[in-house]
């Protein structure tokens, strides 16, 4: 059974595993994201968010209906783990031209291009504010600018290799 004793707890992938299949077999995602991924204690919310990562995308649609409470909690939370996981969470649902956030797409492009932050992070930013992008031509050309003008010497691989597919057109 899911607590928030055993969330606090859970610190592998294989603690992962074993939340997804629970929540899977009781097919209730939304409840359980809407109970434990928004927890003040870090550790419960990292550890269910991290469950939810290894759903499947079908899976994860019942989360669409929070959309805009995991865009906020990325943008608010001061762990980098549930802001990682948070924004892995995000990027696995739809996005309509309605869902739009200016905060959030601030949010994304001031991440992508921060040094300090860790890449996973400043990769799911840059793919996040691509997908915001797309429905807006000219906030595509200003990405693409942003991108080109990266000195990108200081990103690590996974960071260029994101930008390197939305510059070349490959990303989707």
């Amino acid at each position: 059974m899911i607590t928030e004793d055993r969330l606090r707890q859970t610190f592998s992938e294989g603690g992962a595993q074993e939340i997804y299949q629970e929540v899977k077999a009781m097919g209730d995602f939304l409840g359980f994201a809407r109970q434990y991924a928004f927890s003040l204690d870090y550790r419960v919310a990292r550890s269910a968010l991290w469950g939810l990562t290894k759903a499947s995308k079908e899976e994860l649609s019942q989360l669409q209906v929070i959309l805009n409470e995991l865009m906020n909690q990325a943008m608010q939370t001061d762990n980098s783990s549930v802001r990682r996981l948070s924004l892995n969470v995000v990027e696995r649902l739809n996005m309509s031209e309605d869902d739009l956030c200016t905060d959030f797409l601030d949010f994304c492009l001031d991440h992508m291009m921060d040094v300090e932050e860790f890449p996973g992070i400043q990769s799911v930013c840059m793919k996040l504010a691509f997908r915001i992008c797309k429905f807006y031509p000219e906030l595509m050309d200003e990405l693409k600018r942003t991108l080109e003008a990266m000195e990108i010497d200081y990103y690590k691989p996974a960071v260029k290799c994101v930008r390197n597919r939305i510059l070349s057109g490959k990303l989707k």
